[in-house]
């Protein structure tokens, strides 16, 4: 008799959309890549850093997690950029099977209760991830931001968690998996992510621009690539930086060139672990007054 409970066990395999939703810079990107356990979205300490919806994909032996990363719902700005990116939070909330809602350990913020008001109050199947916690001392300290939240909404679960020191996550894992429909596989095991090579590389650039230039640096950089030549063993990529001024130009490139060569050679790493092969990387930089608001552009861009 317990034999055949196990064999029904085994054979619960469930698969579905997860939505990860939350204010700018609250961690929803780190979360999912250490979630995935593969680079599948871009971090930095900068807000507003991930721009598209980019779907990390986790196979375990009784699940497969298609987890959808959002920008962070941004209200203090206006762009056409900014507006795609806002209406792709609201887009991913259709047709998911759970939504995981990210905060901080330190505290709610009224920027987590614009992010919470996107949800219909009817919203089912609803986790919040406090994330953060190693920058708690006590964990008694987060019973009154626990209290706080479900006054605020009927969430199905509270998970705890520290996306940089992969605390808890095997639990979350579990709580989401309850509210994933059985089914079938969608992707084979060893896929990780839905975007393509060329859309990952120019991630990858954009995000050591960010890294390496902080503040230096406002919000308006893009990554093109141009030029994508790849053999068995070698790919040789041509990307162009665009930026919104003459004068970020200069900040980017960075003193005879030095800033531009680091973004460089810290990308060409990345791509070539991402691609498993040698990688040639030449990166331009080009100013294109008001990217953010031109149509073509950012329809070039993917966005």
């Amino acid at each position: 008799m317990s034999e055949n409970k196990e064999t029904e066990k085994s054979e619960d395999f469930r698969s579905g959309y997860v939505a990860v939703i939350g204010r700018p810079n609250v961690g929803k990107s780190t979360l999912i890549n250490a979630l995935v356990g593969e680079k599948v979205s871009i971090t930095s300490k900068k807000p507003q850093t991930t721009r598209d919806r980019i779907m990390g994909v986790l196979t375990t032996d009784n699940a497969q997690y298609l987890f959808v990363d959002t920008p962070g719902f941004q209200t203090k700005h206006s762009s056409e950029l900014l507006a795609r990116m806002n209406q792709s939070v609201r887009s991913s909330l259709s047709d998911v099977d759970a939504v995981v809602m990210v905060i901080e350990a330190t505290g709610w913020r009224p920027e987590d209760q614009v992010v919470l008001n996107l949800l219909s109050k009817d919203a089912k199947n609803v986790i919040l991830a406090i994330n953060k916690t190693d920058e708690v001392k006590e964990s008694e300290a987060m019973l009154p931001l626990i209290k706080e939240a479900m006054e605020k909404f009927p969430f199905a679960d509270v998970v705890p968690v520290s996306a940089e020191k992969t605390r808890q996550l095997d639990v979350l894992l579990d709580v989401i998996r309850k509210y994933l429909p059985e089914g079938d596989k969608l992707y084979e095991d060893d896929i990780y992510t839905d975007k393509s090579p060329r859309f990952l590389a120019a991630e990858i650039i954009r995000e050591k621009a960010f890294r390496l230039l902080g503040d230096e640096l406002p919000y308006g950089v893009a990554v093109m690539i141009d030029k994508w030549e790849e053999t068995d063993d070698q790919a040789r990529i041509f990307a162009t930086l665009l930026v919104n001024r003459e004068s970020h130009k200069g900040i980017v490139i960075g003193e005879k060139g030095a800033k531009l060569r680091e973004i460089s050679r810290l990308a060409r790493e990345d791509i070539s672990k991402m691609l498993g092969k040698n990688v040639y990387l030449e990166v331009w930089v080009r100013v294109r007054k008001g990217w953010g608001d031109d149509a073509q552009v950012l329809k070039s861009l993917g966005y």
